[in-house]
């Protein structure tokens, strides 16, 4: 037998064939990553994909339709660049669809809870015109503002919430652990304690008799108060409370206002019919006023109205969106005039959080030391009723 035919053999005398029916044991980390693989792409279908995450996917895939690149090999690079575990599958399993032949817009479709009614809309349009890429660019832009004024907005309260709650547990912490020290050291003086001290003790002995039910009944009115708001009743009634409390409810009008005339304009601009544009933007607002406000203005015009004198109506716009429309229609230039009036509005949201900012800083220290200092002083005051009853 020749060298090569005797290797040959030996190599194959070595190969185990696999027995029939048993599968290939798989290593405990690939299980993992495997085990992980499949609840991602569970998620995928209901997953929410955040606003940021959509902005740079938009900007990216404008960017790329504007270079020439072919959609589906714009969406393969996106899909190897993207990070978030959950929205790869979902650019994975599009970018398929559209391979196979399915239209963008149709595919995006079927994950609802990841691309908004928006992002669907302005897709249809840029099919329907062939434009695609400069109304990507257009749909980035406008998301590139809504996250910017989410986070001015946000950014503003995350001190505030977070000087509250240390102030929480701070106070927490004296009631439970530090009061009743005092308390039993005041048990042996004979004499009766003043009535601040008394009642400062008498709380934090209500705190620490029923400190897990008062934690479970905050938890149960938030978890009730989350899901009532949930409910279409209970966000009209959520917005009728904000509406009417102070500084808060201005700032939530003039953020409501500025969405409503930039998603509208961006709609109109981009050739989507005025019904189906007021249906997105009441989808889009996230505010039971504009909704409501929607409705009455697709009931006008589609009997004959104009945006304007509908707004001109509605108590939640303030007249200098009456105008701007009315200007708007007069010179053809509607969404020109809903994106100034988008501008102006949002100058004034970050003129009132840049307000906010630095009046809440003074409060909160004042609110810190009424709270914390009333608390010391309770305690401390029978040492200084004594120490003036020696002298």
């Amino acid at each position: 037998m020749p060298l090569i035919n005797q290797n040959v053999a030996i190599q194959a005398s070595r190969v185990r064939v696999q027995p029939k029916g048993m599968t290939q044991k798989v290593s405990f980390m690939e299980g993992q990553r495997l085990a992980k693989q499949r609840a991602y792409e569970k998620q995928a279908k209901k997953a929410k994909i955040k606003l940021a995450v959509l902005c740079t996917f938009t900007q990216q895939l404008a960017s790329m339709l504007e270079a020439g690149l072919a959609l589906v090999s714009a969406l393969d690079a996106l899909q190897e660049q993207t990070e978030h575990p959950v929205f790869r599958i979902i650019i994975r399993e599009v970018k398929n669809d559209v391979a196979s032949g399915t239209s963008f817009s149709e595919a995006v479709a079927k994950y609802p809870r990841a691309f908004p009614n928006l992002f669907i809309s302005m897709v249809e349009a840029g099919e329907a015109s062939g434009g695609l890429a400069s109304l990507m660019g257009k749909v980035a832009v406008y998301f590139e503002n809504s996250v910017r004024l989410a986070k001015k907005v946000k950014g503003a309260m995350v001190y505030p919430v977070s000087v509250i709650v240390l102030a929480t547990v701070l106070v927490c912490v004296l009631m439970i652990f530090v009061i009743p020290k005092f308390a039993e050291m005041y048990s042996d003086f004979g004499k009766e304690l003043p009535e601040f001290t008394q009642f400062v003790i008498g709380i934090s002995e209500f705190i620490q008799g029923n400190f897990f039910y008062i934690a479970g009944a905050v938890f149960g009115i938030g978890w009730a108060i989350k899901h009532f708001t949930a409910t279409p009743k209970g966000r009209i009634i959520k917005d009728q409370i904000l509406r009417h409390v102070m500084v808060v409810g201005s700032l939530i009008q003039k953020v409501s206002i500025s969405r409503f005339c930039r998603t509208y304009a961006i709609l109109l601009r981009s050739g989507v019919p005025i019904l189906r544009a007021l249906e997105i933007v009441a989808k889009a607002s996230g505010n039971s006023y504009i909704e409501s406000a929607c409705r009455d203005i697709t009931r006008d015009i589609s009997q004959g109205g104009q945006l304007s004198d509908t707004v001109a109506e509605l108590s939640y716009f303030p007249p200098t969106v009456k105008h701007m429309a009315r200007a708007g229609e007069q010179t053809g230039n509607v969404d020109g005039m809903m994106d100034k009036v988008a501008d102006f509005y949002d100058n004034e949201v970050n003129n009132t959080v840049d307000a906010l900012t630095s009046l809440m800083q003074p409060l909160i220290i004042v609110f810190l030391g009424v709270v914390v200092g009333g608390i010391v002083i309770a305690m401390f005051l029978p040492i200084f009723n004594m120490a003036s009853a020696v002298g």
